[in-house]
């Protein structure tokens, strides 16, 4: 699925024969077999995300696909490995491809096709946000904003994996019982909407569990501010997206009698840094992996569409109120 220029995803992705390049010393010959279509794919084929690859690009950050071949000098990977992308820009809405060694991470392929799929982002991104900025123990609290979101699930999933209460936010829908009834089925400790963050109501919640130390931010706006007042004191609060695309506000207050401190996450940044550093990339796929092995982590609510049908694919995954993620089977 490539793109020339940057635009409305439905207008200007297409699905191209191409052929795949001779293999490499150093490449690996890829066949697809699933890849989610996540927002920021759809900000980078519009032009608007702080990462852009060349044009033209094929779509797709994330996926898992299966090793065809490889050239003389691959080590780590023989064919029949399944491998995932080890950074963004790597287009992988398509059925094949060509790739080198280093821009690829084996995973086992005993885990779950659409578990492997959905890796390399959402639970690595919740993963890193729940140990990198607090130092939580069993018992401790979380409260996070987008909670049905890929990452909402993931967070969840991990934190409930270590005893860590989840306070979970989400905007109010017409399905809202059906959406909390999935949530609290993956381990959700309370989930309210954003209208019952300013409720007395609040204060219940906190009989049985403490105040949150950590707050985790995807959304921005006033659900943010409303968050922020149920951290602790010395709190943190970690933004990693702003899907409402307006700013984060914070009362003069919590800083200065409640010292509440902001941060901010990028996962694409994080691999940058940690590029040198094979084994706290490891450790983590390998934490994820043994999560997802004992049944503590699943891929999030799907749907799966064949490649041919990937504008209704693109269409349904930018309609609000979605909490099923697209996946291209190739």
């Amino acid at each position: 699925l490539v793109y020339e220029q940057h635009g409305e995803a439905t207008a200007v992705v297409q699905l191209k024969n191409l052929e795949v390049p001779k293999l490499g010393d150093s490449d690996v010959h890829v066949k697809m077999l699933a890849a989610p279509i996540n927002p920021a794919d759809i900000n980078m084929i519009q032009g608007t995300y702080p990462l852009l690859p060349p044009l033209p690009a094929v779509g797709g950050n994330e996926g898992v696909g299966e090793v065809l071949e490889v050239g003389h000098r691959v080590t780590a990977l023989k064919p029949g490995d399944w491998v995932i992308p080890a950074d963004s820009g790597f287009g992988t809405w398509r059925t094949r491809g060509l790739f080198p060694e280093k821009m690829l991470l084996k995973v086992p392929s005993d885990i779950p096709m659409l578990c492997a799929a959905t890796l390399s982002v959402n639970p690595c991104t919740a993963f890193r946000v729940l140990a990198d900025f607090e130092s939580l123990a069993p018992g401790d609290s979380i409260i996070q904003n987008a909670a049905n979101s890929g990452v909402g699930q993931a967070v969840i999933q991990i934190a409930r994996a270590s005893s860590i209460k989840t306070i979970n936010v989400v905007r109010d829908r017409p399905d809202l019982p059906k959406l909390v009834e999935r949530l609290m089925a993956l381990g959700a400790d309370h989930v309210v909407t954003e209208e019952m963050l300013r409720k007395p109501e609040m204060k219940d919640i906190f009989k049985s569990i403490p105040r949150p130390r950590l707050a985790l931010n995807c959304v921005g706006g006033k659900s943010t501010t409303e968050m922020l007042r149920h951290l602790q004191p010395k709190g943190t609060m970690v933004t990693y997206g702003g899907m409402a695309k307006q700013p984060v506000m914070v009362p003069v207050s919590a800083f200065i009698f409640r010292d509440v401190r902001l941060r901010g996450f990028w996962m694409t940044q994080w691999r940058k840094d940690h590029a040198q550093d094979q084994e706290s990339v490891a450790a983590m796929m390998d934490a994820l992996c043994q999560l997802i092995r004992r049944g503590q982590l699943t891929a999030p609510a799907c749907t799966e569409v064949p490649l041919q049908d990937y504008r209704a694919a693109l269409e349904a995954s930018m309609k609000p109120f979605v909490s099923s993620k697209q996946i291209l089977l190739l």
